[in-house]
C-alpha cells in the first residue's frame, strides 16, 4: 500500500477517467464541455482544540494548494459543534461546492452531511478520519495503525533507555467517536500487549479522552496517578496535547521527566516537551503532503474525473472498500525535532523562545 502512494504522489492522481465525480446519475448533465461547473471545494475542520494542526497546518496547506491551482474554496472549522458543522456543510452545498471534504466529528454527524451531499451531486472525500457507514468517495489520511506501532515502540525504546522493570503503562487514547483513536490504539496494541501478556510489563489505566479534550486529559490522568499510588512508569497518550495535559500533572507531582510520555502530531509544544525531556517522543505526519493530496484529489473530482488510487481502506461498519491515500508516518525524538522544523512544518521562532533557545542550538536546529 505505500509502494501505490509514493507512486501517487510522486507522479499525481492515477487513471483519470471521463467519468462523473460520483459515478451518480445526479451529477453526469453537468459534465463535458462548457457546461461542466467551475470547480468550488468546500472543507470543514473538526475544532482547534483537540489538535494545533486544524488551524496552524491543515487550513493554510489546503488553502495554498487550491490557490496555486487557481481554483476557489471555503475552509471553515466547526469548532466541535455538531449542529454547526451541519449548517456550514448545508451551506456550502447551498452555495454550489462541486466537491465537500470532512474531517468528521463523529461518524453520525460525517455520515448525515455526506449523504445530502451526494444527494446534491456534489463530490465527498474524507479528510484524515473515515467516516464509518459514511458515503464519501475517497480518504486521504496517514496510515493511522502505523501511528499507534510508532507510538508503541517509542514507548518501549524510552522505557528500555531508562532502564524500568516491569514498568506499569498507562493509555490516554483519543475520543471514542474519532475511528482514527481506534486505529491509534490497534498499533500501539500490537506492540504492547504481548508485553503485557508476557508479564514483561503491567498493563495501567486505560481510558479514552471525549473529544481529545487536554482539561479532561488532566483530569483523567490525575485520577489514574491517584488509583495507583503514583505507580504510572509509561504514558501512552494518543496525541501533544492528551501527552501535555499528563506531563502538566507529572509535573505538579515532580514525576516530569521520569515517566516517559509519547504524543502526536508534532505541535509546538510536544517539541517543545521532547527537547525539555518531559516527552519521550512524538508522531510526526506531514500535513503537506496530506493536503496536497487531498486538494488534488479534490480539483479532479469536482472537475468530474474519476481517478484510482491503487489503495483502499475497508468500512468496518458498512464492509465497503473506500479507495484511499494513505501516507506514511515519522516517530521524532530529541534528536530528530531539527527535520520537523526542516520541513518547514513548525516555525523555528515559536519553537525556539525563551528558555528553549539553548535547547534548539543543543539539539542541532539552526
Amino acid at each position: 500500500m505505500r509502494k501505490g502512494f509514493l507512486t501517487f504522489a510522486a507522479v499525481g492522481l492515477l487513471a483519470t477517467g471521463s467519468m462523473a465525480a460520483c459515478g451518480d446519475d445526479s451529477s453526469s448533465n453537468d459534465a463535458g464541455g462548457d457546461t461542466a461547473k467551475k470547480p468550488k471545494i468546500g472543507v470543514i475542520l473538526p475544532d482547534s482544540k483537540s489538535s494545533a494542526r486544524w488551524e496552524t497546518a491543515d487550513r493554510r496547506f489546503l488553502k495554498a494548494a487550491f490557490d496555486a491551482a487557481g481554483v476557489e474554496s471555503d475552509i471553515q472549522n466547526a469548532q466541535n459543534d455538531k449542529n454547526a458543522f451541519q449548517t456550514i456543510a448545508d451551506q456550502m452545498i447551498t452555495s454550489g461546492v462541486t466537491t465537500l471534504m470532512i474531517v468528521n466529528l463523529d461518524s453520525g454527524t460525517g455520515k448525515a452531511v455526506l449523504d445530502k451531499a451526494k444527494s446534491q451531486g456534489v463530490a465527498t472525500i474524507d479528510y484524515d478520519r473515515l467516516t464509518l457507514g459514511g458515503s464519501a468517495q475517497y480518504y486521504v489520511s496517514f496510515d493511522n495503525e502505523a501511528v499507534g506501532k510508532l507510538q508503541g515502540e517509542g514507548l518501549v525504546k524510552c522505557l528500555t533507555e531508562k532502564g524500568v522493570k516491569n514498568p506499569t503503562v498507562a493509555y490516554l487514547n483519543g475520543s471514542p467517536t474519532d475511528n482514527n483513536a481506534t486505529l491509534f490504539k490497534n498499533g500501539y496494541d500490537s506492540v504492547l500487549k504481548p508485553k503485557f501478556e508476557s508479564k514483561e510489563y503491567t498493563k495501567g489505566p486505560d481510558q479514552s479522552v471525549p473529544d481529545w479534550d487536554p482539561a479532561q486529559a488532566a483530569t483523567i490522568f490525575e485520577q489514574m496517578l491517584t488509583q495507583t499510588g503514583g505507580k504510572i512508569d509509561g504514558v501512552l497518550s494518543a496525541n501533544d496535547g492528551l501527552g501535555n495535559a499528563a506531563i502538566s500533572v507529572l509535573k505538579k507531582n515532580k514525576l516530569n521527566g521520569k515517566v516517559p510520555v509519547t504524543g502526536q502530531d508534532a505541535d509546538v509544544t510536544g517539541l517543545q516537551n521532547i527537547l525539555a525531556g518531559d516527552q519521550c517522543m512524538t508522531v510526526y505526519k506531514a500535513v503537506k503532503k496530506e493536503a496536497d493530496a487531498a486538494a488534488e484529489l479534490a480539483i479532479a473530482v469536482a472537475k468530474g474525473e474519476r481517478k484510482e488510487t491503487g489503495q483502499t481502506v475497508k468500512d468496518p461498519e458498512s464492509g465497503r472498500d473506500v479507495p484511499s491515500v494513505l501516507l506514511e508516518p515519522k516517530a521524532i525524538d530529541k534528536a530528530t525535532v531539527k527535520d520537523v522544523v526542516a520541513d518547514g512544518y513548525v516555525d523555528k521562532a515559536k519553537l525556539c523562545t525563551g528558555a528553549y533557545a539553548a535547547l534548539c542550538t543543543a539539539n542541532g536546529i539552526s
